[in-house]
Order: C-alpha cells, then sequence, then structure tokens
C-alpha cells in the first residue's frame, strides 16, 4: 500500500504503567525486533503500520479486504505525564492495556487504568485488550494466569499473555482489538464516536455513508 492508499486510519492507544513493556510491544509487532535496553517514554509517541482487515459474515465467509492504516500511540506511564496522555484517550478508537506479570503493582493499577478510560475515553465501555506482558519471564511471574483472566471476565475484555522478547501474542491481541474496532463501527447506527479522518473518502466507505445514519439512535457502548 502507498502513502495514503487506505480505507480506514484507525487509532490505538497502548497504556499502563511504567515499564511494563508499552514501546517494546509495539516495536516488536511494527518491526518485529526486541530492543532489551529500557527507554522510558517522554509524553507521547507512535508507530504505524498498514494491515488488510477480512471480516468473517456471519455465514463464516471472509469478506472483502479493507484497508487499514494503523497509529499506535505510545504513552508514559508516569504520574506526571498522565494528564498529557488521558489528553489523547478520547481520540483513540482502542486500547492495548499492559501490565506486567512479573510486577505486582502494575496488576493491580489495571482497575486504575480502567477507571481513567472510562472517564476519559469515547465512551464509559471503550473496546480494551488487556495484556499481561513478559510471559517469556516465567521463573519472574508473580501473577497468575487465573488471576488476571477473572479480572478480565470481570470488565468483560480479551485477555492474552504477550512477550515482547519472542513476539507471542502481540499480532494476535492487536488483531483482536482491530476486530472488536471494526465491529463496534458497523453495527453503531450513532456514528458520532468516530473520530474525524478516520475513513479515507478514497477508500471503499466514504464519510457519508458512516454519518448518514448518525440522528437515527445510539451507539452500543
Amino acid at each position: 500500500m502507498s502513502d495514503g492508499d487506505y480505507d480506514y486510519l484507525i487509532k490505538f492507544l497502548a497504556l499502563g504503567d511504567s515499564g511494563v513493556g508499552k514501546t517494546s510491544v509495539l516495536y516488536q509487532y511494527t518491526d518485529g525486533k526486541f530492543n532489551s535496553k529500557f527507554i522510558t517514554t517522554v509524553g507521547i509517541d507512535f508507530r504505524e503500520k498498514r494491515v488488510v482487515y477480512r471480516p468473517n459474515g456471519p455465514d463464516g465467509a471472509i469478506g472483502r479486504g479493507q484497508r487499514i492504516h494503523l497509529q499506535l500511540w505510545d504513552t508514559a506511564g508516569q504520574e506526571r505525564f498522565r494528564s498529557l496522555t488521558t489528553a489523547f484517550f478520547r481520540d483513540a478508537m482502542g486500547f492495548l492495556l499492559l501490565f506486567d506479570l512479573t510486577n505486582e503493582q502494575s496488576f493491580l493499577n489495571v482497575r486504575n487504568w480502567i477507571s481513567q478510560l472510562q472517564m476519559h475515553a469515547y465512551c464509559e465501555n471503550p473496546d480494551i485488550v488487556l495484556c499481561g506482558n513478559k510471559s517469556d519471564l516465567e521463573d519472574q511471574r508473580v501473577v497468575k494466569e487465573e488471576e488476571a483472566r477473572a479480572l478480565a471476565e470481570k470488565y468483560g475484555i480479551p485477555y492474552f499473555e504477550t512477550s515482547a522478547a519472542n513476539g507471542t501474542n502481540i499480532s494476535q491481541a492487536i488483531e483482536m482489538l482491530l476486530d472488536l474496532i471494526m465491529k463496534r463501527m458497523e453495527r453503531c447506527v450513532d456514528k458520532s464516536w468516530i473520530p474525524e479522518g478516520v475513513v479515507r473518502s478514497n477508500g471503499h466507505a466514504s464519510a457519508d455513508q458512516l454519518s448518514e445514519e448518525k440522528e437515527k439512535g445510539g451507539c452500543g457502548c
């Protein structure tokens, strides 16, 4: 795909405590590389990737591919950047919420991050995928898989155990988040929650198509 040659521009936000591996996970996804050196993100950064999304129809048939330009926003986990990062919540359509399987406090703070999202995201029930990162450090694990799955079930969100070091489940987690977002866009009659610029006029769908029924009903947030 050349520059500008896509149907949808989708913005995802990676969030979680400092040091859980947000930057490393996004870098592994976009570049297939891992840097073991810890570099703290200052404020906001982002990476990009082009993918083709093929929806599954009700009969199980795979639909026509839609060209997606993914913007993956990387946020600073430190408290001093919190007002800056929450300002970006409203523009993101999906959230990759990470904690560190070797750091119990980062897991306990997941509830706080979800509360922040419920206050600042586009609606009270945004699309979130929870990731327990650093699954390769099994001998240092302090958060049990059953605990993490129970928390994800409580909030009704998918859960993956990921590793930025070897790439385990990173593509699957982001693909799941993209699927949730695309399905939300398809089923929502009220498109007012969708940020401007999401749909390319040179794509298969137009902004007019997305907004023509805007006044007819609401979205199941």
